[in-house]
């Protein structure tokens, strides 16, 4: 981003990259800030390349039009400006649960949550590479909206599971999750070639998931623009399948020759739900059927969400989906 705007429930330090406090922003005020020449940014006076805004008496941060708890990083990195939220891991967590569930969900599901995206928030960032911020705010890692995702039942899960952590070996596990199987959750060594003991695939419970079961049809056209350089494509052939029934790959035939793909790079093609699916063929369209949403590794949500409805505790569903691991409260 080039221009945004800040602002501050309660007055908040401003703080320059020598770790010196050169002035504060008024409370519940906005504030522009912006590229200078390219080689700075700009926040009312001051035209430097880095800004520590540091509210008083923890107060939150507004960022074009969004609550954040904790400190907010203004950099210059080339031509854009980055946005990096400093803030508490359990406080983190408090918008991810609300973020990856809804607070409507059972406490038990809810806690699970918690202390899978704990797990995983530090996995992460004890293997990050970014020499900037540990955690985006997408499903590339966990999904994270700041105070708006946050509520009542979400501070609860998060405060009750303080500090758990799941381990294997004594070590931090890559806690993984999606939101529906399909019926079955699937080995990692299948979807990533990786041997992680504690990713198996485990029966699921998630037929009360809305994505359990789905389609999608697309025209011969569509198909052959998508898919390009084969032609007029008149079939697509799984060739290796997992044993839960993910497509690892398929032979895409068409009247110019054909190609072998993986079943991940289809789905992200034609934006499938998942890589459980099967394809019928007519004079018009490719129909494909699938089941469930995501990679299908670890932990499913709605898996849990049905668990939890049945009064299974989290830590019974933790050890379900992540077998051969420990419920481990951090020192």
């Amino acid at each position: 981003m080039k221009t945004l705007h800040i602002g501050s429930s309660s007055p908040a330090n401003v703080i320059n990259s020598q770790g010196k406090q050169i002035g504060n922003l008024t409370p519940l005020n906005k504030f522009k800030i912006k590229l200078f020449n390219q080689n700075k940014i700009s926040l009312k006076h001051w035209k430097l390349d880095y800004f520590l805004i540091e509210p008083q008496k923890k107060g939150a941060v507004w960022i074009d039009g969004h609550w954040y708890r904790g400190k907010i990083l203004i950099i210059k990195e080339r031509n854009s400006i980055i946005v990096i939220n400093l803030v508490d891991l359990d406080e983190y967590l408090y918008s991810v649960v609300g973020g990856e569930s809804y607070p409507s969900w059972p406490k038990e599901a809810l806690k699970a949550q918690a202390v899978v995206a704990r797990t995983y928030a530090l996995f992460k960032t004890s293997t990050s590479n970014n020499i900037y911020y540990d955690l985006d705010t997408t499903t590339k890692t966990q999904i994270y909206r700041g105070m708006e995702a946050e509520s009542v039942a979400t501070h609860n899960a998060v405060r009750v599971t303080s500090g758990e952590v799941l381990t294997h070996d004594g070590k931090l596990i890559l806690s993984v999750f999606h939101s529906s199987s399909g019926g079955h959750t699937e080995s990692v060594k299948n979807v990533w070639n990786s041997s992680l003991p504690y990713l198996k695939g485990v029966s699921d419970y998630d037929h009360l998931s809305p994505v359990y079961s789905w389609s999608k049809t697309f025209s011969l056209l569509e198909i052959n623009q998508l898919i390009s350089g084969l032609g007029s494509i008149y079939s697509l052939v799984p060739e290796q399948v997992t044993s839960s029934g993910r497509i690892r790959t398929l032979k895409v035939l068409g009247n110019k020759g054909s190609k072998i793909i993986s079943g991940v790079e289809l789905r992200k093609i034609l934006k499938l739900k998942s890589t459980i699916f099967k394809i019928s063929v007519d004079k018009e369209s490719f129909t494909i059927k699938g089941r469930g949403f995501g990679h299908g590794i670890g932990m499913s949500q709605w898996g849990s969400f049905y668990l939890a409805k049945q009064n299974v505790p989290y830590y019974r569903i933790l050890s379900h989906y992540y077998q051969n691991s420990n419920l481990t409260l951090l020192k």
